[in-house]
C-alpha cells in the first residue's frame, strides 16, 4: 500500500480531500481510507496502486499545498542527513560574509549558478572564498550572530525524530564556524562541513581540502545507513542545491526543500510551500507527537 500525505502550508480548503480522492479514483490509484494527522492542515490517503500516477494527479493541483507520495511501510525514518544553508537555515553564510566585504552581489550569482548545477560546485567554492581573502576572523562571529536564522520547523523536525531514536546528522558544503553551533542549537547529533583557512586573524582566501561536497554527502549517508545497521529505505535526506542531490537520490525518502528546479525535478518529495515540520507529517507523526522547544 502506498500513502499520499497532503500538507498545507496553511489550511486545506474545504473539499480538498474529496477532490483529491476524486482524483486519485480517476488515476486508478484505488484509494481506501484517510486520516487526519492535523484537522485543516495535514492528511493522510492510503491507496493501494500506481504512486506516480497518485503524484501527477495531486501535485501542484491545490495551492499552498505540498505532496508527499510513498510507500505506508515504513515511512518513519531512523536517519536524516540534512543541508544547512537555505535548508536548516534562511541563508547561504558565504554570501553573507561576502556583504560584509562588499562584494554580495558578485559571489551570490556564483553560489546561485552553483546550486542550480550549472557550475562545479568545488571549484566554486574555491572561487568564492579567494574573493573573501583578507576579511577579519570577527566578522564570522559577528554574521552568525547578525544573519544566520534558523529555518522555521527545523528544531521540531530534528527534536521529534531524536526523541522517537532517530539519528541526525548536518552535512554542509558550508563551513564549521556555522555549522556546528547551527547543529547544536537544532539538535543534530553531529556536523560535518568546510574548514575556513585562517591566518593574522583573517581569512587567507582558502578552504581545507578535501572539500565537503556531493560526494562527502552521500558517503556520510551511506556510511551512517551503515553503521546504524538500517536498511535505505529507514532513511530521509533533505536539500535545496545540485551537491544535495546525489543523497537525495540515494535516501528512502529524498526531500528537495524550497529547492533549485534541478533538485526539485529529481526528488522523490517536494516541499515547495510548507516549512520543516512538513516532513513530521510525511512519516506519519501527528502535531500532538511533535516535540517542540
Amino acid at each position: 500500500m502506498f500513502i499520499a500525505t497532503l500538507i498545507a502550508s496553511e489550511t486545506l480548503a474545504a473539499g480538498d480531500l474529496s477532490a483529491a480522492l476524486d482524483r486519485l479514483a480517476a488515476a486508478g490509484c484505488a484509494p481506501a481510507t484517510s486520516a487526519w494527522l492535523e484537522p485543516d492542515t495535514a492528511v493522510d490517503i492510503l491507496f493501494g496502486v500506481a504512486p506516480d500516477a497518485a503524484r501527477a494527479a495531486l501535485e501542484g493541483v491545490f495551492p499552498g499545498v505540498d505532496i508527499v507520495v510513498q510507500r505506508a511501510e515504513g515511512r518513519e525514518k531512523r536517519l536524516i542527513v540534512a543541508d544547512m544553508d537555505s535548508t536548516m537555515i534562511t541563508v547561504e553564510c558565504i554570501d553573507e560574509l561576502a556583504d560584509y566585504a562588499g562584494i554580495k552581489p558578485q559571489i551570490a550569482a556564483i553560489t546561485e549558478a552553483a546550486m542550480r548545477g550549472e557550475l562545479d560546485f568545488e571549484g566554486a567554492l574555491d572561487a568564492r572564498v579567494a574573493l573573501l581573502a583578507g576579511l577579519d576572523e570577527a566578522v564570522i562571529a559577528r554574521c552568525l550572530a547578525e544573519r544566520v536564522t534558523i529555518m522555521p520547523g527545523a528544531i521540531a523536525l530534528v527534536g521529534t525524530m531524536r526523541a522517537r531514536g532517530a539519528t541526525a546528522i548536518l552535512v554542509s558544503g558550508g563551513f564549521t564556524r556555522f555549522a556546528e553551533p547551527v547543529a547544536a542549537q537544532i539538535g543534530f547529533h553531529r556536523a560535518i562541513a568546510n574548514r575556513l583557512e585562517l591566518g593574522g586573524g583573517v581569512l587567507t582566501g582558502r578552504v581545507t581540502k578535501p572539500i565537503v561536497g556531493s560526494d562527502t554527502k552521500l558517503q556520510t549517508l551511506r556510511a551512517a545507513t551503515a553503521e546504524l545497521g538500517l536498511l535505505p529505505e529507514q532513511t530521509l535526506a533533505v536539500g535545496d542545491g545540485a551537491n544535495d542531490l546525489a543523497m537525495i537520490r540515494a535516501a528512502g525518502l529524498g526531500v528537495a526543500y524550497h529547492a533549485k528546479p534541478v533538485v526539485s525535478a529529481a526528488a522523490a518529495a517536494r516541499i515547495d510551500h510548507g516549512d520543516l515540520s512538513a516532513l513530521l507529517y510525511a512519516q506519519g507523526i501527528a502535531r500532538a507527537q511533535w516535540v517542540e522547544p
